[in-house]
């Protein structure tokens, strides 16, 4: 029986890996410099200190810079760029289907519970969630377990009875370990990522009601 789902909000609810990813271009572009998705994604869905792309821009210009004065004006180009999107396609059908099927719902985020919910409470989403767990709640976030184990245990539910959805190649992991069947739905980033350690992958919520999806998840696992 499937009792619960666990969800990503970065690049599963609301892409905003693309707006942190883009204001970073922009301002390694303003120097002259680059920054690939290959350099990017060692950082996507995991904490934010895995990766500092301010710190990558020192080494490649081989000079400091103003810490205070580029994050400023990486947040506010972030914060335009984020501003202007919507919950992913098919997120709010699925969430309104949890409801149907009595299915608990739940965050695990490797951003912090704050972030989390400013961004559920814009979209007016928060009110579907039983709980959420993000990064400042565990000690290690993804692709270690603590974050679904804690997630688990808020909403009550042992893993076999929990179905997981996650974007990137570093949160895929963090399911499986904590021992739920993983579903991932990568976005315009991570579906250029090799999204190993799944059970399933689908190229968007909007493809397969919730109910269908429930329907597939238990003929894998009895299979």
């Amino acid at each position: 029986m499937i009792r619960a789902l666990i969800l990503d909000l970065d690049g599963l609810i609301l892409d905003t890996e693309t707006p942190a990813f883009q204001a970073w271009q922009e301002l390694h572009a303003e120097q002259g410099r680059s920054l690939s998705l290959g350099e990017w994604a060692d950082c996507i869905g995991v904490a934010i200190d895995a990766f500092d792309p301010r710190r990558e821009l020192e080494i490649q210009l081989g000079r400091p810079l103003d810490y205070t004065a580029i994050r400023l004006k990486y947040r506010q180009r972030e914060r335009e760029l984020l501003d202007s999107q919507v919950a992913l396609p098919g997120v709010e059908d699925c969430l309104e289907d949890t409801k149907c099927l009595r299915l608990k719902l739940a965050i695990a985020s490797s951003s912090d519970c704050a972030w989390v919910t400013g961004h559920l409470a814009r979209l007016e989403l928060r009110h579907y969630f039983d709980a959420i767990k993000g990064v400042d709640d565990v000690e290690k976030g993804k692709p270690d377990s603590d974050l679904y184990l804690a997630a688990l245990d808020a909403l009550k539910t042992p893993a076999d009875q929990a179905v997981a959805l996650e974007d990137s190649p570093n949160a895929v992991r963090a399911a499986p370990a904590a021992g739920l069947f993983c579903v991932a739905i990568p976005n315009m980033l991570t579906q250029l990522l090799a999204l190993d350690h799944t059970n399933l992958v689908l190229p968007s919520l909007a493809n397969m009601p919730l109910e269908n999806l429930i329907v597939e998840v238990k003929a894998r696992l009895q299979g």
